[in-house]
């Protein structure tokens, strides 16, 4: 990963949770609630996985810099939505949780050195090792991709 790379995908990173926050801000719970169908996440629950996976990728960086041969714990986001009760935490706490996580990450990826990046661990879901290059760039965009769900979700309770 160049220089250049990784400072795109620290940006990105950095601005997600204050556009997750943009968009959520305000929503009546109608909305944070609207599922299109039984087995889609409403918005409650894409904030509760966010504030979870930030979890999830904190350990998992941690884990490829600091551990000897790792091996990543796979986790069954279904399941965490289901099982975490989600829907019973107000919006505020998720985001704030989500923003507070990721500064927290953010501020260990700004002190890595060109090295670092090719630390990894092994991904048994994906049967290869994943470097600490391909965690920051899936950090980069994870967030955007469920803002895109956030807002179909808008649009769609509104028709509703």
């Amino acid at each position: 990963m160049t220089e250049a790379e990784f400072k795109k995908h620290l940006d990105a990173a950095e601005k997600s949770p204050k556009e997750i926050a943009a968009a959520v801000s305000g929503l009546p719970e109608g909305v944070l609630r609207y599922k299109p169908s039984p087995e889609k996440w409403c918005v409650l629950e894409i904030l509760g996985h966010l504030a979870d996976v930030e979890i999830v990728y904190g350990y998992r960086l941690r884990q490829m810099l600091a551990d000897t041969k790792p091996v990543i714990a796979p986790i069954n986001q279904d399941a965490w939505a289901r099982n975490l009760n989600y829907l019973d935490s107000p919006a505020s706490e998720l985001v704030a949780f989500y923003g507070l996580g990721r500064h927290h990450n953010l501020r260990l990826l700004r002190s890595l050195k060109a090295p670092d990046f090719a630390k990894s661990a092994f991904h048994p879901e994906m049967q290869r090792e994943m470097t600490v290059a391909d965690l920051i760039e899936r950090m980069g965009g994870h967030g955007a991709g469920h803002l895109k769900q956030i807002e179909k979700l808008k649009a769609a309770a509104s028709v509703n």
